[in-house]
């Protein structure tokens, strides 16, 4: 028998206490790995390629607030931009009040849209219905299928914010690199429906001309209608979208302190396992120096017994992790959470967690059995 099989049968050898210490380990896990992933797709994941090229310029003070659309042929003028749309959000209700009948509704330029959203597919015969139906819309394809929306459905927006429905007609179905939940028709309808938003909007995009332009950009944009009486806040769509993040409360130490929780929480399940485990097993300590084994050896032993179960816990914990992410990334029910998932580094991280807490819960009750005197160890009767 080797070393390596030794510790892996020993570490079974009470099967009750094992399966109910991965169990232990196992649970946090998946709150751990859950968070980890969401810190990534809120504050690492910077989206596709051509996001990254992207600013919205949007009213200083706060979203509520419009802005005169002729900012747009002004920010054409900065050096580095290569289009501009204006986005006016509108906030009507599909059907009901219902969470799952929600969804993000826009008013925009049919003929900019595309060229400042590159990255967002659609047909060519799609996008020219859109642009020569002023009543037409385009929606996102996972909306699409939530609703079970075809080419030329009609889509009825009860107003909220203003007293005005309307009665759109889906013209076309694009593909985002991450489901927008999103439908978007012309802001010339909106103008005729709500007519105090003639020449308004909320927001612009901007296309820059590389990621590299995007600072100055900002500076440029914002320092132009500084002196203006509707002063603009000009930011990446990553900032953007972090705003939104940042109404919700101060997400990252919530996120800290449920992983910090949740680390402390395994680390103490486990630590007193591993007292209890290596209490019982005092004789058999005494036994194995009488054969000839060190007090390193026996360290390695019990440490290694540790990571074995917690590194088999952390991955089943991981696997529960992805596939309830997988589960919430695909539930067009879950619109904000479209997309998340757990990718491969985060696996590692959290694999890498759950074997250091089994080193650490292990390490000081590994060290004191190593410590045992033969004689006494022979005595101990537990």
């Amino acid at each position: 028998m080797t070393l390596t099989s030794f510790v892996t049968k020993s570490a079974f050898r009470n099967k009750r206490r094992t399966l109910l210490t991965m169990v232990g380990i196992a649970l946090p896990l998946v709150i751990l790995t859950v968070m980890m992933t969401v810190w990534r797709a809120f504050y690492l994941d910077n989206g596709s390629e051509q996001s990254t090229q992207r600013l919205i310029t949007r009213h200083r003070v706060s979203l509520t607030f419009s802005l005169p659309i002729y900012y747009a042929q002004k920010i054409k003028t900065v050096p580095g931009v290569v289009e501009v749309v204006p986005t006016q959000w509108f906030g009507g209700k599909y059907i009901d009040d219902k969470p799952e009948h929600f969804f993000a509704q826009f008013a925009t330029d049919p003929q900019e849209f595309f060229k400042v959203y590159t990255d967002f597919k659609i047909p060519p015969d799609q996008l020219d219905a859109w642009q020569r139906d002023r009543a037409g819309a385009v929606v996102d394809s996972e909306l699409a299928k939530k609703f079970n929306w075809k080419i030329g459905d009609r889509v009825v927006l009860q107003g909220t914010i203003w007293d005005a429905n309307l009665e759109l007609t889906v013209r076309g179905i694009y593909t985002a690199p991450q489901p927008t939940q999103s439908l978007y028709f012309d802001r010339k309808y909106l103008e005729e429906a709500v007519p105090v938003m003639k020449d308004q909007s909320g927001t612009f995009g901007i296309l820059a001309d590389s990621p590299s332009d995007v600072p100055k950009i900002a500076a440029a944009v914002d320092d132009m209608f500084h002196n203006s009486p509707q002063q603009t806040k000009t930011e990446s769509e990553k900032a953007f979208g972090l705003d939104f993040v940042a109404m919700l409360g101060n997400v990252k130490a919530f996120i800290l302190g449920i992983c910090g929780a949740v680390v402390f929480a395994s680390l103490l399940v486990s630590a007193n396992t591993m007292a209890m485990t290596i209490r019982e097993r005092t004789r058999e300590v005494a036994v194995l120096k009488t054969l000839g084994f060190t007090r390193k050896t026996v360290l390695a032993i019990f440490v290694g017994e540790a990571v074995v179960v917690a590194a088999i816990a952390g991955a089943i914990g991981i696997l529960l992790a992805t596939g309830l992410m997988f589960w919430v990334g695909h539930n067009p029910n879950l619109g904000f959470f479209q997309g998340f998932g757990v990718n491969t580094a985060t696996m590692i991280l959290s694999l890498l967690l759950a074997g250091l807490v089994g080193f650490v819960a292990a390490l000081f009750p590994s060290y004191h059995a190593s410590q045992v005197d033969i004689v006494e160890g022979l005595r101990y009767i537990g």
